[in-house]
């Protein structure tokens, strides 16, 4: 009899998020899955580790297809201690998802996404891992694009899988189902924050700050970059490397500098 797929799931929303609980839900047609989320919201926390301190793996429920677990850490404690407790050297899971994100994760936002570094420490493992992300913070978005439209996203994964050393970047715009416009392959958006604080209050040598920032989009080509395109009404994936290397500039310093 055959193995059924093992699945990993995380996030950075925590346990409590409306969209990992439909992710789950959405997956455990796929395989067994195994969900280890943040107790607390991590928003933001990119590939951070949680060093020094003593971490918290507890089971809290258990259903048919779906097992879950919280950990009072980052969503890579969370991919590392599953990794290291859920499964066994000998049986890694299949597949990594993360998500479902309640905010887009497009242009610089992929940076410093939670969501995301979970999807790194996947990849390092040699696991196909992507994200799912929507635009908006609401805690009960409309899901339908999502429930509608991640089928066709994941049969393509489990068939043609995903390159070694990448992982995906899958953002949806939150409209109806019937709203949006496809799918489209892309690349990340050219933008940043700006404008990034409220001054809450000035003394003599100490300012308080609170993180809050406009974003400025920064991208001239209106037929690519995720962010315009899913603003647009397309569902966009966007392939990223753990590999951050710049070839063309490692060759540019070789050739130019005296050393």
């Amino acid at each position: 009899m055959e193995n059924k797929r093992e699945i990993l799931i995380t996030n950075d929303d925590s346990i409590e998020a409306k969209g990992i609980h439909l992710l789950a839900s959405i997956m455990k047609k796929y395989g067994n899955v195994t969900v280890v989320a943040p107790s607390t919201p991590q928003s933001g926390k990119s590939a951070s580790l949680s060093i020094g301190k003593t971490l918290t793996l507890k089971k809290i429920s258990e259903e048919e297809g779906i097992r879950y677990f919280t950990l009072d850490g980052t969503p890579v404690d969370c991919v590392k201690a599953a990794l290291n407790e859920c499964y066994s050297a000998e049986r890694l899971p299949d597949l990594v998802a993360s998500g479902i994100n309640h905010g887009s994760n497009c242009s610089a936002a992929a940076l410093y996404s939670g969501t995301l570094g979970a999807c790194v420490e996947g990849t390092l493992y040699g696991i196909p891992s992507f994200g799912f992300s929507i635009n908006t913070h609401d805690a009960s978005p409309d899901f339908s694009a999502i429930e509608q439209y991640s089928g066709i996203i994941i049969n393509n994964i489990l068939t043609h899988s995903i390159s070694p050393g990448i992982y995906l970047n899958i953002n949806f715009p939150h409209l109806p189902a019937s709203q949006i416009k496809g799918i489209k392959v892309t690349r990340k958006g050219r933008g940043r924050w700006t404008k990034e604080f409220d001054i809450l209050s000035r003394e003599e040598g100490e300012i308080q700050l609170l993180m809050k920032g406009e974003f400025l989009n920064q991208e001239e080509d209106t037929t690519l970059g995720d962010h315009i395109l899913m603003k647009q009404g397309w569902i966009t994936i966007v392939p990223h490397t753990i590999d951050t290397t710049g070839y063309s500039e490692t060759q540019r310093i070789e050739k130019l500098w005296n050393i």
